[in-house]
């Protein structure tokens, strides 16, 4: 008998019969592939997790028993489940639903996450919090994938939860990639474990079922029905495929991680699609120059060589080149060693997972003065990932640093240069942020040039109004001026430390308003250099400042984030014309 459609709740999913969930999960897998390809978002994760999802829900009682999904972007199934099925076609999109866990939206959300390595941290939480109020039956669940447990935070909370008496079932999804194959011991390991024979987790402490089939689903049932009566703390390691149904995306996982709308995967349509770099290949191709002009150039990257373009690099030079897994914190100080021992390391890594690192930032490489170029992609709003994902707060925690360099290109041809500068400059870190997707589509490979350090431009001469800019929201600054009728002045800063006191110093000394704009918090990056160093110099004209204000900006469009934090070209030449 073919399941009832569609599956609103898991009270719903706990009226069939064990022998239904096959068809239902080849129902759910259709579903997921035709919405996903119409409408964009994390695509092969969720193929994977299809019979798992079902299983879980179908055994466990959530939200009373929490569910809780490591990095959360295979947490598609979840949310149709739990009465979200008619709302995704409406994920990742503004105003929609978001494309991870997060509380609020629905009651079996009990926790976000969007980050790698939480949910065993969480769920022991979860659990041992319910422990101290009541001693009843309840299981606690983290599921991880396989490439999470390379993170520091799954090592401490795996450390915690082996000598705990918490109910916790740590589900090991071992599909043997994140976005890119994974790397490390922990990879080896896994490949090699076998039913009934000891391993690392039993080890450690932990009870442990598996390899399991991980796409049976009336296995995984029956497993899960079994461990109600087992001992705790336990791991359930199953097997999946990544991509599992679409034949594309098992094929090419790295590929199909996460798709636009299927209409925009066809780029030969578009030619102008074609003529624009993203950020990331500008990299991608200057990195490949460098280490071919210089022997000392080196890079690291935890878990992103494909977003981040260092893939390229990695294949032509093998040996120099390397991607940790997810370790942030291991990244940091290893490039540290690296500059120290005389290479010049490039590390890799997006804004909101250096955040994860911060500790290694100040303690292995500023106050070393250990001379890393951290290239800081996905800088500023990320659109469609949302608050757990968007850049908005590097510039911030890193202005304070001693000594450092920090820069951003208004466009590829200065990330290039950029790029070149910092290997000049073996003297200190250097700190080069740049945005998620599409550059300008000028010309950029020229040859390689200098920029001193410190040193902004002067753009567009103009008076009384002047507008400072830092990176990117260059193209929008000049947009405004020229539509406001009023000839306000503009000048790129290009380093956000140090400053260009020279010409700050020129505009103060001829304009009355000074108004910055940074695709980050307002709070601690260039608003808050250029209003602390006016302030010291007895400046008497009047500071505005755009950026992300102080709230966590939403899932959608960069036009729409943009627009709504109100620097985006209209939000300029607003303020603009109230100014005058």
């Amino acid at each position: 008998m073919p399941p009832p459609e569609p599956i609103n709740s898991p009270a719903d999913l706990k009226l069939l019969g064990p022998e239904q969930l096959p068809a239902l999960c080849q129902n759910i897998r259709k579903f997921l592939i035709d919405t996903i390809l119409h409408n964009g978002g994390h695509f092969a994760g969720n193929l994977g997790v299809v019979e798992l999802s079902v299983a879980l829900h179908y055994v466990l009682n959530s939200p009373e028993e929490p569910i809780i999904w490591d990095v959360g972007h295979q947490a598609y199934v979840h949310k149709i489940l739990t009465g979200r099925r008619d709302l995704l076609h409406t994920i990742r999109k503004t105003l929609g639903i978001s494309g991870f866990p997060k509380r609020g939206e629905n009651p079996h959300d009990v926790f976000g996450t969007g980050h790698s390595s939480t949910a065993i941290s969480a769920a022991l939480g979860f659990a041992l919090a319910h422990r101290l109020n009541t001693h009843d039956q309840r299981i606690f669940t983290a599921v991880v994938g396989d490439g999470a447990l390379t993170g520091g935070m799954a090592f401490e909370a795996l450390n915690h939860a082996a000598v705990s008496d918490a109910r916790l079932l740590i589900v090991v999804n071992d599909n043997s990639i994140g976005i890119d194959p994974n790397t490390g011991a922990m990879n080896q390991m896994l490949r090699h474990m076998e039913t009934g024979k000891p391993n690392w987790f039993t080890e450690m402490g932990f009870h442990y079922s598996g390899p399991v089939d991980g796409h049976n689903v009336v296995q995984l049932v029956h497993t899960l029905e079994a461990l109600r009566n087992a001992a705790f703390p336990h791991v359930l390691h199953i097997k999946t495929l990544k991509g599992k149904g679409y034949e594309p995306a098992e094929k090419e996982q790295t590929r199909w991680h996460s798709t636009a709308a299927f209409v925009k995967l066809e780029p030969a349509s578009n030619p102008a699609l074609k003529s624009v770099p993203r950020y990331q290949d500008v990299f991608a191709e200057t990195l490949c120059e460098l280490a071919a002009l210089d022997e000392r150039v080196c890079g690291v990257t935890p878990a992103m060589p494909s977003g981040s373009g260092m893939r390229m690099a990695m294949d032509r030079f093998p040996e120099r080149f390397w991607d940790v897994g997810i370790a942030e914190q291991h990244a940091v100080g290893f490039s540290a060693a690296l500059a120290l021992a005389g290479k010049i390391p490039f590390c890799s890594v997006y804004s909101t997972f250096l955040q994860r690192a911060y500790d290694q930032v100040i303690h292995d490489v500023a106050l070393q003065e250990a001379p890393v170029v951290f290239c800081v992609d996905r800088a500023g709003l990320v659109g469609e990932d949302g608050p757990t994902h968007h850049g908005s707060f590097d510039l911030a925690f890193l202005q304070p640093l001693p000594g450092v360099v920090i820069a951003a290109p208004k466009d590829e041809e200065e990330l290039r240069a950029l790029m070149y500068s910092a290997t000049r400059d073996r003297t200190r870190p250097w700190f080069i942020r740049y945005p998620k997707g599409a550059a300008t589509g000028i010309a950029w490979k020229t040859p390689f040039r200098n920029i001193p350090v410190g040193s902004g431009s002067l753009l567009r001469s103009g008076q009384h109004i002047a507008l400072l800019t830092l990176g990117t929201t260059t193209a929008s600054a000049l947009e405004a001026a020229s539509a406001s009728g009023i000839n306000p002045t503009v000048a790129h800063m290009r380093f956000l430390k140090p400053l260009d006191e020279a010409l700050l110093l020129a505009l103060m000394n001829t304009h009355d308003v000074l108004i910055t704009i940074e695709d980050g918090c307002i709070s601690g990056g260039l608003a808050s250099a250029v209003a602390s160093f006016t302030a010291a110099h007895g400046w008497k004209g009047r500071i505005h400042s755009l950026g992300i204000p102080d709230y966590f900006p939403s899932h959608g469009s960069n036009t729409d984030l943009q627009r709504e934090a109100g620097y985006d070209t209209a939000g300029i030449l607003h303020l603009l014309n109230n100014c005058t």
